[in-house]
């Protein structure tokens, strides 16, 4: 099981060093409790997948900047996968991903699910005010929140982030969902990693955290948030080639794939190119507890000749261009738009939900 340390403060050099360095100064995962004028946490998780620095970024130069004064609100600082982080990757190959063994998760005993389900428990005597997860994804996408209840504090927490938001119940095991119960619980993606922009916006999001004192009791304003839903995961199969630059491969996408992410993309746009001969197919697979048949999700995509083309109007997200990411994750998700009420806006996606699922 990897060790959880605790600290209540920060190590010397934490905020003078590089993700991949931090190796150096923790000996592994650690939650590191800060006090402040406002005594309820603001907890923070950083570093979940190695080679996603921009939170860890983002909260150097939040905490920098109270080096010599008192922080607005107790900040409870997680930062995960050093050991990932020290190689530059999401995760190592012995480890289950950081960002899929919170409790809830569905795969299994492990020491990663051990070790944060431990964490989960300490901050839930704790109380915490919010909880946001910090992340980077490897394509071109817009920066967004995303929650896991449609409850008006998580999404107001989400709008001081942006007006894009995603509602997604899977993948489980993911950190927001584990905090939900406890308290308004957020994603923020924030493009791709190392990026300034994406380490200022974030940061940014935190100073506002700090010295929110309390949430709205009002509903967001259905004009004030661009809300989204996920019903679909697609993967390449296991087995099957891919690739980005044409070569052959079972399936070849084009090198801007990530063009379509948040666009909404029309019947016949091309996804990929299948090599001749190929009979490979996407795995589509549901994404949550909306109801979505198995030939609803089969009919995402058309495969007549050698080109496999939407077969339907979606919103794809997180397409990404990096054959690893494709292999551990997945090479994207489906989306639609959705009301404060959790139901589809869009007539023409009415066939993808069942109504009063949420």
């Amino acid at each position: 099981m990897p060790k959880l340390t605790y600290l209540d403060r920060l190590p010397d050099g934490l905020l003078d060093c590089e993700a991949p360095d931090l190796l150096g100064i923790l000996d592994g995962p650690t939650l590191i409790d800060l006090p402040g004028r406002a005594a309820e946490p603001l907890f923070i998780s950083v570093l979940l997948h190695g080679n996603e620095r921009t939170g860890f970024d983002a909260v150097r130069r939040i905490l920098r900047r109270y080096r010599s004064a008192e922080l607005p609100r107790a900040i409870s600082l997680f930062i995960g996968n050093v050991a990932a982080a020290a190689s530059g990757v999401r995760t190592l190959g012995h480890q289950q991903d950081y960002n899929r063994s919170w409790p809830g998760t569905d795969r299994g005993p492990s020491p990663e699910a051990a070790m944060l389900a431990e964490l989960t428990e300490r901050m839930a005597r704790r109380k915490p005010f919010a909880s946001v997860d910090i992340h980077n994804n490897s394509g071109l996408n817009p920066h967004y929140a995303c929650v896991n209840r449609l409850e008006h504090r998580h999404l107001h927490l989400a709008l001081l982030f942006s007006r894009t938001v995603v509602y997604f119940v899977r993948p489980l095991g993911v950190q927001s969902a584990a905090f939900s119960p406890l308290c308004p619980a957020i994603t923020l993606e924030c493009g791709k990693s190392g990026a300034v922009s994406g380490t200022t916006h974030a940061a940014e999001a935190i100073e506002a955290c700090l010295h929110l004192s309390h949430f709205p009791d009002h509903p967001v304003a259905h004009q004030d948030i661009d809300l989204m839903r996920t019903f679909a995961i697609v993967k390449v199969p296991e087995g099957a080639e891919l690739s980005f630059d044409g070569t052959p491969a079972d399936f070849r996408f084009p090198p801007d794939i990530d063009r379509l992410n948040f666009s909404e993309v029309a019947p016949g746009e091309t996804l990929a190119v299948l090599q001749n001969g190929s009979d490979a197919r996407l795995d589509v697979l549901s994404a949550g507890d909306v109801h979505v048949d198995r030939a609803t999700l089969e009919s995402c995509f058309d495969y007549n000749g050698s080109e496999i083309r939407f077969a339907r109007r979606v919103i794809p997200s997180m397409l990404t261009r990096d054959p690893t990411a494709v292999r551990l994750d997945c090479l994207c998700y489906l989306m639609y738009r959705i009301g404060l009420d959790g139901e589809p806006v869009d007539g023409e996606l009415m066939a993808v939900t069942a109504p009063g699922r949420r």
